[in-house]
């Protein structure tokens, strides 16, 4: 007895498994593809978290450099608060001005891509992709960082003459509601000094400081001249000391402007027209002439009118008038 099998047993014939040459490897790809899929050796593609970068100038009066922080992006910040996390996190020694975070205190005023805006403000999805550039204001000293100092311009303040009323009649004082309107569009400002940064005049010519109020102090200086109670003359002033001729009326500073004052067209030319007619309007000097009134000069309208307000009225009116 032997294991070789019958010569009469009969084999069944070799068969082969063919696939149509379109559709076999494509089939062959897909089982593949679900067979790993149900097992999980095909592992899933992750989605990448969005980040923000900031590149932010860091350094001091000697020099410095933009230095780049990335952090995840987080929906409906705004520049500011971007940079406090750079300061919770990578950075705790980022220096930077800020109070209010809502866009009244003028403290966060920096330079975002190049132009002057508020960082509490300035929405980061409302920017182009990419790095997002902060740099402090470039018209005035920087201290560290995003820091500037802008004593400057506290020192020009201190050169605007005071609000001085006439003494009250005997009903009071009383102004119509245009009046009011009128120097109100000019008390919105926040104190940014955007409009101070974007200014030529005191950007490119540092010399000019010394004599140059600049956009901010112009609506100040409008704000006293157009209010129907204030018997100060300001004109001469503004001429000479305060550098209103070396305006050239560019709207840079209307255009940077946070709280959207018209400070070119309601301020700035006003003024403008208010010095011309009474430096060099002929009937103007003859009107003066026949009524034998004289302008204030600058150095008139430069001193303190404190004493004046005081002997001519109560106390209680000037307080009750006093901006």
């Amino acid at each position: 007895m032997t294991d070789a099998m019958p010569a009469s047993t009969p084999v069944a014939p070799e068969t082969t498994l063919e696939l149509a040459p379109d559709t076999a490897a494509e089939d062959l790809d897909e089982d593949e593809g679900d067979v790993g899929s149900a097992f999980g050796t095909v592992p899933a593609e992750e989605e990448e978290e969005p980040t923000v970068t900031l590149r932010v100038w860091r350094g001091d009066a000697t020099g410095g450099d933009l230095v780049d922080y990335t952090l995840p992006a987080n929906e409906g910040e705004v520049v500011l608060d971007v940079v406090h996390r750079i300061q919770a996190t990578l950075a705790p020694d980022l220096a930077c001005r800020w109070n209010c975070k809502a866009g009244k205190c003028g403290s966060c005023s920096s330079e975002i891509n190049g132009k002057p805006r508020l960082m509490c403000m300035t929405r980061v999805d409302e920017l182009p992709e990419g790095p997002i550039t902060v740099t402090p204001m470039r018209t005035f000293p920087i201290m560290r960082d995003l820091v500037t100092d802008v004593a400057f311009n506290y020192e020009v303040a201190k050169r605007v003459p005071a609000f001085a009323p006439a003494p009250p009649g005997p009903e009071g004082y009383r102004m119509q509601q245009i009046d009011v309107e009128r120097g109100q569009e000019f008390r919105k400002c926040i104190e940014c000094f955007l409009c101070q940064n974007v200014c030529h005049v005191i950007r490119d010519h540092e010399d000019n400081k010394e004599h140059y109020a600049g956009p901010r102090f112009f609506i100040r200086f409008a704000e006293l001249e157009m209010h129907p109670l204030d018997t100060n003359d300001r004109r001469e002033l503004l001429r000479q000391r305060m550098g209103l001729g070396l305006c050239n009326i560019t709207k840079c500073c209307t255009e940077v402007c946070p709280e959207h004052i018209k400070i070119t067209d309601n301020a700035i030319i006003p003024l403008k027209e208010r010095v011309v007619d009474s430096s060099y309007d002929p009937v103007a000097w003859i009107g003066r002439k026949i009524l034998r009134r004289r302008k204030r000069s600058a150095d008139e309208a430069a001193a303190t009118v404190a004493e004046e307000i005081s002997d001519a009225a109560p106390q209680e009116a000037v307080d009750a008038v006093e901006p």
